[in-house]
């Protein structure tokens, strides 16, 4: 066949996000709400502050902005998360990251498929924050086998959506068409499914021992449980949203505010209580006929990206914020009174400066040549072997990589806080990467590694620019 016809994972990946966006928008209204607001503050953020005008205004940082989504799914079984990662990467997502939630008492492991290379990031980050169900973590062993049992009889991908992964496997990619066909597929894998596959009975014996075991274990398929614009300034949104009708949960997630964002800032409006219709038990089983009853698990979520940090950066942001889960006194660094005074607090021990953040070695960052460089750049060696001498000389410029990643701790505020924010914490760390990888069928990527070779690849190209001038 003619390889040419074939499309970029990219745009297969921008046509899937635009859907999900419109499907997300259609089952939950108060999404759509959320991105009208979410609009509105960017726009004024743009507006009021100079440099973010000058980064976002008429560019292709503002065009990544507006597209810019991520999801969330959970998933039940090792073939299930087996079959997922083929299908993401058929739109060029890889997963990024191991994040063991247990240590908050929610019985999941994940990663996050997401873009790899700066420029398919730039095209379009979509990611989507996949875990799988640890059912080991369930301490009933009868309720163990009743989850495991109903989750061996579904089947969460239609042939038509497999039989294109293997399409695209064998030939390299999908034709426009194909594509088409692929993401409505895969689309109603993530549909949200009102009737529920167990009784009313089974569900509320799962739904006691732990909210996301219901959620997992009892429906069609994984439907998606959130949709997350990025916005320029959450705490405007957090302020905004019951001016809009809409109820935010009681804290953001992450670092408090600062003149320069690191890692993720979150938030979220509180899940819906939707309607389930449970099919009747008859003789243990799911049976005919029927009862209503409610699920609670959708939500809508914000999210903020600052700089990403090095490891050195990133041991001090773990240090602090374990000083602040401490003195907050349940671990759980959320809705305790006081948090947000603590986390302030306690963050001021964090470099809240460009320059300062860089010279420590804190954060990431791409280096460009700047117009002054480019004009240097075609002339004699450079003498200076220092890239802070670049930087001053006005040669080199440095911008903040932005963090492309997720935070356990907060992801686990997050889910704890749409699980009705009462869920106790009984499970203890127990991480399981290389059970998770098995499952998977392939090793994560270790994120930090991805932004030092982007920095790396980023100097690089200064340096060959800038002839004599070693810049490392």
């Amino acid at each position: 066949m003619n390889h040419t016809a074939l499309l970029s994972p990219d745009e297969i990946r921008s046509r899937f996000s635009a859907l999900m966006s419109e499907m997300y928008r259609q089952e939950v209204p108060q999404y759509g709400t959320l991105l009208t607001l979410v609009d509105e503050v960017n726009e004024a953020a743009v507006a009021r502050d100079g440099a973010l005008r000058a980064q976002f205004e008429g560019g292709p940082e503002r065009a990544r902005l507006d597209v810019e989504r991520h999801g969330a799914i959970r998933l039940g079984t090792a073939q299930e998360l087996h079959t997922m990662r083929r299908i993401f990467a058929v739109m060029g997502m890889e997963p990024v990251g191991y994040y063991d939630l247990s240590v908050a008492g929610v019985p999941v492991h994940s990663t996050a498929f997401r873009p790899v290379e700066p420029a398919a990031l730039a095209r379009n980050p979509f990611r989507v924050f996949t875990s799988l169900l640890r059912l080991e973590l369930i301490a009933d062993e009868a309720l163990r086998e009743t989850a495991a049992g109903i989750l061996r009889g579904r089947h969460i991908f239609t042939p038509r959506a497999l039989a294109l992964v293997g399409r695209c496997e064998a030939v390299g990619g999908l034709t426009s068409d194909e594509a088409d066909a692929f993401v409505c597929e895969v689309r109603e894998t993530f549909r949200w499914h009102r009737q529920a596959t167990v009784s009313a009975a089974t569900y509320q014996q799962l739904h006691d021992a732990h909210r996301l075991i219901a959620d997992v274990v009892c429906f069609k398929g994984p439907h998606i449980n959130h949709l997350t614009p990025r916005t320029l300034d959450i705490d405007a949104v957090q302020a905004g949203m019951p001016q809009h009708g809409i109820t935010p949960k009681d804290v953001i997630e992450g670092p408090p505010p600062r003149r320069v964002p690191i890692l993720l800032r979150q938030t979220s409006f509180k899940a819906l209580d939707e309607p389930v219709l449970f099919p009747e038990a008859r003789d243990g089983n799911a049976g005919t006929g029927g009862q209503m009853g409610t699920h609670t698990a959708r939500f809508g979520e914000i999210e903020q990206r600052g700089m990403a940090l090095t490891r050195k950066g990133r041991a001090l942001y773990d240090a602090l914020l374990q000083r602040v889960r401490q003195a907050d006194g349940d671990g759980s660094g959320g809705e305790t009174q006081g948090h947000e005074q603590r986390l302030a607090q306690v963050f001021a021990a964090f470099p809240d400066d460009m320059d300062d953040l860089r010279r420590q070695g804190l954060g990431f960052f791409r280096y460009r040549l700047t117009p002054l460089g480019e004009q240097a750049s075609g002339g004699a060696g450079m003498v200076s072997q220092d890239i802070e001498a670049l930087i001053g000389a006005g040669l080199v410029q440095a911008e903040p990589l932005i963090y492309e990643d997720f935070l356990p701790v907060s992801a686990a505020g997050i889910f704890q806080s749409n699980l009705g924010g009462t869920q106790r914490k009984t499970c203890s760390a127990q991480a399981a990467q290389a059970a998770f990888e098995a499952a998977l069928g392939a090793p994560v990527h270790d994120e930090v590694a991805l932004y030092e070779a982007a920095e790396r690849a980023s100097l690089a190209v200064v340096k060959a620019a800038l002839s004599d001038a070693v810049v490392e």
